[in-house]
């Protein structure tokens, strides 16, 4: 998505959990390209920090601090932009958690963090989001989730059944908003080194940077595809994994355990 929207009016993009990771390299890299960027995370000093890393590039990032899992606060925090911004042209649902569960440890509790804040904070922000763009005749959301979506994976059970869910509902979306102009894009990242990733012990193959991957994500939002996922050889290795029958899957993600 370009600054450039045939008007003078830069484009207008909303980001969440834009504090750190994809989301504060993103929030960036849209900003040196003209866009205004509302950025959205639960820490008021590291948006600010944000913010003033903005100010000698040619858009611009403004704070705002938010809770996604406030209602209330995410529904006026839309309401604010629209007021005060103008239409959101793009909404990048990047806020969530990663918390690594060994199922030989299962708790239900840490089930119910990753389906709060990576499931319910993000349709939390899409009930208004969906009503505002359907009223602009346009705009685009971009559903961040992950390839760990994509089938089980080891300490993942948590955190793949939340990013499964994210998949399944952006396919959905994508389909019964297009004809709104209601534009809604997938975004499933491999191994993006975040201080979410950093707790990580295990070996990560094919790491990227967040500036890598928000130049991934901008390019494919750029793009006509739904699904934007990357690095492409993970991605790969992913897809196939995929469609692999269950006998021949459990195998080789067995194997892993070993």
């Amino acid at each position: 998505m370009s600054a450039d929207n045939g008007s003078d009016k830069p484009k207008i993009i909303w980001i969440t959990g834009a504090s750190q990771g994809i989301g504060e390299a993103l929030a960036l890299l849209t900003a040196s390209q003209g866009m205004t960027v509302i950025a959205s995370a639960r820490s008021r000093e590291k948006l600010e920090q944000l913010s003033a890393r903005a100010e000698n590039l040619s858009g611009e990032i403004i704070p705002k601090p938010l809770d996604i899992l406030d209602r209330l606060s995410v529904e006026n925090t839309i309401k604010s932009i629209v007021e005060n911004h103008g239409d959101i042209d793009l909404a990048v649902l990047n806020a969530g958690t990663f918390i690594p569960m060994d199922g030989k440890e299962f708790r239900a509790d840490t089930v119910k963090q990753h389906l709060d804040l990576n499931v319910m904070g993000t349709s939390y922000c899409l009930e208004p989001l969906i009503e505002i763009m359907k009223g602009q005749g346009s705009g685009q959301i971009a559903i961040n989730a992950s390839l760990s979506g994509y089938r089980g994976l080891p300490t993942a059970a948590a955190y793949g059944a939340s990013k499964a869910a994210l998949i399944n509902m952006a396919e959905c979306l994508h389909l019964e908003l297009k004809s709104s102009g209601v534009d809604v894009r997938l975004i499933n990242p491999g191994f993006v080194k975040t201080p979410l990733t950093d707790k990580n012990t295990f070996h990560m193959p094919f790491l990227v940077s967040s500036e890598q991957a928000a130049k991934n994500i901008l390019k494919g939002l750029n793009g006509s595809g739904f699904e934007i996922r990357f690095p492409t050889a993970f991605a790969g290795i992913m897809g196939l994994l995929r469609v692999m029958p269950y006998r021949l899957y459990f195998y080789l993600a067995g194997k892993q355990l070993n």
